[in-house]
């Protein structure tokens, strides 16, 4: 029987991608930290799953968890600390790879290793949720409706308040500089260059940000200039220190944010395609998002090497989660 792991399921995230991955049937495991086991084994008893517990720092020992599992999902954030090692364990097991990371390292370190992990055929499909597989979705399904893309201009639009996960994840985020891609290369560019962008009520101010998806929309569609923004709704950043902070948001404040992203590609001729997306709050659709990749993978849909969401599903993969549409506007010329 095929075997699912979630690595770091006692976190906010992946504790909610693995209540979306329990299914009958499916062989379940979760795993995590020592430390963590209590949380693990509660989470498993009401899921019906297994559970290991290993270090990311101990090699052997992570080869001892993986041992009889077909996917790994990768939950555990920071990913600068769990995801070289978890994919380098990965690869040697024989294990796809995915996780729903938001830091550009973890796709730099994908890319490294795609040769060996093509040589055994494994998959490394970092960002299987999260705004890789949502932007992702946006920015090909816009770019599919020009014919010379030249440039992709993509905005996400954040709401409501953040995990501590989250919080941590970002503040040890090793990329300080703000990134863009020109002629399919990482250059850097001030982070002063705001610009609007209309996400269905109106323009809103964007800052630029470095997200890799800088390199996996580029991965998927081979655009060579693509830059990436953000806009936060006031109060989303939280103003408390980290551990007083509440694990993520509830229920109820993720039902009142949703989110919504959109993007401009422009094509050799000048002409400029908009489109918008709407989605659930952001954890909710990684969350599901992930545990959805991670059931079509151990269903056999599966390509070695370094992937991304879009290009292995296609397209309309965000628009299969929970209540997303992607709507196309009005093309203008230059």
């Amino acid at each position: 029987m095929n075997t699912l792991m979630i690595y770091g399921a006692a976190g906010y995230t992946g504790g909610m991608a693995a209540e979306h991955a329990a299914s009958p049937g499916l062989n379940l495991v979760l795993a995590g930290r020592e430390q963590d086991r209590a949380a693990l084994k509660a989470l498993a008893g009401r899921l019906g799953a297994g559970v290991r517990s290993f270090s990311v720092e101990d090699a052997d020992a992570i080869a001892t968890g993986l041992a009889g599992v077909s996917v790994l999902l990768n939950a555990a954030g920071p990913f600068a600390h769990t995801a070289e090692p978890l994919m380098s364990a990965a690869i040697r097991g024989e294990v796809h790879y995915l996780d729903f990371s938001a830091e550009l390292d973890t796709y730099r370190e994908a890319l490294a290793l795609d040769g060996p992990a093509r040589a055994v055929g494994v998959m490394l499909l970092p960002g299987s949720g999260g705004s890789v597989a949502m932007l992702g979705s946006l920015a090909g399904h816009a770019v599919a409706r020009v014919k010379n893309p030249r440039k992709i201009s993509i905005a996400l639009d954040v709401a409501g308040s953040m995990s501590r996960g989250s919080v941590i994840s970002a503040s040890q985020n090793l990329v300080t500089e703000t990134l863009h891609l020109v002629d399919g290369e990482l250059v850097t560019r001030s982070p002063e260059d705001l610009r609007d962008f209309d996400f269905g009520s109106g323009p809103q101010s964007s800052f630029p940000v470095t997200l890799p998806d800088l390199v996996t929309i580029h991965q998927a569609t081979g655009v060579p200039d693509i830059e990436t923004f953000v806009h936060v709704t006031a109060g989303s950043f939280p103003t408390a220190d980290i551990k007083n902070m509440p694990t993520g948001p509830s229920f109820e404040e993720r039902e009142a944010s949703r989110y919504h992203a959109a993007v401009e590609v422009t094509d050799m001729g000048g002409t400029v395609v908009r489109s918008v997306l709407d989605t659930v709050n952001g954890y909710t659709f990684t969350a599901m998002a992930a545990a959805e990749a991670a059931r079509r993978v151990l269903c056999g849909e599966v390509r070695p090497g370094f992937q991304t969401p879009a290009g292995l599903f296609g397209n309309g993969f965000a628009e299969t989660i929970a209540d997303t549409r992607i709507m196309n506007l009005e093309e203008t010329t230059c």
